[in-house]
Order: C-alpha cells, then sequence, then structure tokens
C-alpha cells in the first residue's frame, strides 16, 4: 500500500488553521480560515478526486478531531466526495491517549507507529493518505515510510503559525513527478522521496 501525505500549505509554510479562524489557536495563532477564500473550483474538485482514490486515511490526533468534528458530523456526506471518502473507508489515528474515537470506522493505533504503519503498507495494494496531520509528517518522513508528498499551496503569506517543516531537521531529495496550477493561484505538486541531496563542494577562489 502506498503512503501518500496530503497537505494545504502557504507560500510561507504554515499549515494551522486553514480551515477556520477558531479551528487551532495554539500559540496565540491569530490568522485562522486563511485557505477557505482561496478554495473552490478546479481545486476543489482537484482534491475531491484526490480523496476518493484512497482506501484508507491515517491522521495525527488533532486533525483527526477537527475531521470527526466537521466531516464525521455531515447529515449527508454523500454530498461531498471529501465527505462520502472520510466516512466510507477505514481511518487509522496515531495517539497514545485516544481511547473511544466516536467516528465510525476508527481503528486507534497505540503502539510502536513505525511497526503499525509498516503492516498496513505491507497491504498487497491501494493508497493510504494523510492528510493535515503534521507532526505526524514529519515522523514518518523520518522513518522513510513516504511514498509520495503532495503539496497543495496556496498564494498567500500567513506570517504566522506552525510550519510544515521545522527550522532544524533531516534533509531529503524530491523527485518532482507532477504538478499543476488552478484558477485562483492555488498549485500542487507530488514529490517522491529520493534519499539525502546532493551539495556543492565549496569552490576555491582563482588565483589563492
Amino acid at each position: 500500500m502506498k503512503l501518500t501525505t496530503v497537505t494545504n500549505v502557504s507560500v510561507d509554510g504554515v499549515i494551522q488553521g486553514l480551515g477556520g479562524s477558531a479551528e487551532d489557536r495554539r500559540g496565540g495563532f491569530e490568522r485562522g480560515g486563511w485557505a477557505l477564500p482561496l478554495f473552490g473550483g478546479e481545486a476543489e474538485d482537484f482534491l475531491g478526486r484526490v480523496y476518493q482514490r484512497a482506501d484508507a486515511f491515517l491522521f495525527g490526533r488533532r486533525t483527526y478531531e477537527i475531521f470527526a468534528g466537521s466531516w464525521g458530523r455531515m447529515a449527508d456526506p454523500g454530498g461531498s466526495p471529501i465527505g462520502d471518502a472520510l466516512n466510507k473507508r477505514p481511518k487509522y489515528v496515531a495517539s497514545t491517549t485516544l481511547t473511544d474515537p466516536q467516528w465510525a470506522g476508527t481503528t486507534v493505533l497505540s503502539g510502536d507507529l513505525a511497526s503499525a504503519v509498516g503492516a498496513l503498507k505491507a497491504e498487497p495494494a491501494g493508497e493510504l493518505q494523510v492528510h493535515g496531520s503534521g507532526a505526524l509528517v514529519r515522523r514518518l518522513l523520518e522513518d522513510r515510510l513516504v511514498d509520495e508528498i503532495t503539496l497543495f499551496t496556496y498564494p498567500v503569506i500567513v506570517g504566522q503559525g506552525t510550519r510544515l517543516f521545522p527550522h532544524a531537521g533531516p534533509d531529503a531529495a524530491l523527485d518532482l513527478v507532477d504538478s499543476r496550477a488552478f484558477a485562483g493561484g492555488i498549485t500542487m505538486q507530488v514529490y517522491r522521496p529520493a534519499g539525502r541531496p546532493q551539495y556543492a563542494a565549496s569552490t576555491p577562489i582563482p588565483g589563492t
């Protein structure tokens, strides 16, 4: 099973509070809801197809609770391709504290995460998608469990909030395998991890 991460990110790398002003106020974040005014049309249709191709979903605890409180409570999830996929497919949440998930079809992964995800990836076929869940994405990348990284980049500089990648962390080379631009300025890039980057050697100054 292929593991794909799907992340909505601002130009300056922010992933926090994209859906609404009250979605995630950690750290005094006051600029929530930056993605929704830009989201719609082609980008929304394309993202719906991304969700529909998933065979299962994997979340970190915080993203899971945000999704369960919105998509999991839709009166008619079949009216949205995203809601339809999320409510019909199996869901896994990485958490050592969640004991009684209320969203139907949820399994809690409370033990060794790398082993649990490795077991899911050992399934003969399909796609396991990780949406949002920045801390989980970073951990999966460190454990070399990610097969593809999909970024939806929004034409906005948020200026504060949690970034997808920290100021210091492991490095990775990426191969670009797909990209496109949508009306309104959102762009999409799909990358595959390709080992460590190559770094240029220092070039001696002529005459020294």
